[in-house]
């Protein structure tokens, strides 16, 4: 692969770490459709073999990354429908207010839940911060594959 190709694959993998911080853009399947096209583009048995491990690296973080919190968050008494409805006015808000309205529309769409179900606001709010860790919890996870995975493709890169 020339070099002017593998400087976009790396952009194309940069934007993929941005879409796991920032959840508006796919960010694995962007990292993992990069690296496809490296492979393909380079061929041989190393692309396709770093291809396979960055994938493997990218399972085994989406695996966790719905696990370990989800675990987590069942231990402290967080129940699915609290998560859900937190999503719900999660992408109604970044629709209403741009940029922001993410985080916003999640943080109260899991204290107008708990509120409603424990009927007080302290143990509601205790409830929200779980969530939030959470979710917090998850995203570092996805972060830490996302960034197994491009350290191994540019070591791979330099070195191919």
């Amino acid at each position: 692969m020339s070099a002017s190709g593998e400087v976009l694959v790396g952009l194309a993998i940069l934007v993929g770490l941005l879409g796991v911080i920032v959840p508006i853009l796919p960010g694995v399947v962007l990292i993992l459709a990069a690296i496809l096209v490296w492979a393909i583009m380079t061929g041989g048995a190393s692309a396709w073999i770093v291809f396979a491990v960055c994938a493997t690296l990218l399972v085994i973080s989406g695996i966790i990354k719905y696990t370990w919190p989800g675990r987590k968050l069942r231990e402290a008494g967080v129940p699915n429908r609290s998560l859900v409805l937190g999503a719900v006015l999660g992408i109604i808000g970044f629709f209403v207010v741009p940029v922001v309205g993410l985080f916003l529309g999640f943080v109260l769409g899991v204290y107008v839940s708990e509120l409603q179900r424990l009927r007080e606001q302290q143990p509601a709010w205790q409830s929200t911060v779980h969530a939030l860790k959470g979710v917090g919890l998850s995203m570092l996870v996805e972060l830490f594959g996302a960034l197994l995975a491009a350290g191994v493709w540019l070591v791979a890169a330099i070195a191919i």
